[in-house]
């Protein structure tokens, strides 16, 4: 594939891959992803569950169908303080199903001030989100699968970078719209923040 190619999908007004349609002269490097047999594994059960549970299964149900499905027994749980408590119910729910590795984003007390951080209160001693060592924490305690549960933008980039282990996001943190980030997308009234300021 040509190193030149800037897709620019979400701009298309027909989307006619859906229907087979190689827009990119690329089908058959893709195709060569999967032969990772790591890559084809997770792409299989994810399909799987799709199929199998398309508008049944709500995003919980389906990651621990998810997780059954490549045979994970231990599922790694990463959240914000903020949500310590829907992280004690999401845990709670999990671990009917798994065993359970879970670490808050401030594990460790690392002093913001200790790397030269930006604080939210610089009258106050913060710690830093600590997402690269989530991630070693679950790293050693070898998790299957990793979950997100509302980790601030940015570190559950560094996060999942990190991660040995798959990740997927059950919620994505909004502190503004309880954590559903899409109702800036679906609200008119919010949408007018970025007509106006192009934020």
């Amino acid at each position: 594939m040509a190193s030149d190619v800037t897709p620019r999908c979400a701009r298309c007004e027909t989307k006619e891959c859906s229907e087979g349609q190689d827009c990119f002269g690329a089908a058959d490097e893709h195709r060569a992803l999967y032969d990772d047999p790591q890559v084809r594994e997770i792409h299989r059960a994810a399909t799987a569950i799709e199929g199998r549970h398309y508008l049944k299964a709500v995003r919980l149900e389906e990651i621990i169908l998810f997780g059954r499905e490549i045979g994970a027994t231990r599922i790694g749980l990463v959240f914000c303080v903020g949500l310590s408590e829907e992280a004690r119910l999401v845990d709670e729910i999990l671990r009917k199903h798994f065993d359970v590795v879970s670490v808050c984003c401030k594990a460790c007390g690392i002093d913001k001030a200790d790397l030269e951080l930006e604080q939210i209160d610089a009258d106050r001693r913060e710690s830093i989100c600590n997402s690269a060592g989530q991630a070693d924490l679950l790293n050693r305690a070898g998790t299957d699968l990793n979950v997100i549960c509302g980790l601030c933008v940015g570190h559950d980039a560094v996060f999942s970078k990190r991660s040995e282990a798959p990740v997927t996001t059950l919620i994505a943190k909004d502190r503004v719209l309880a954590h559903n980030p899409a109702g800036a997308v679906y609200c008119q009234y919010l949408r007018r923040r970025f007509e106006e300021d192009g934020a």
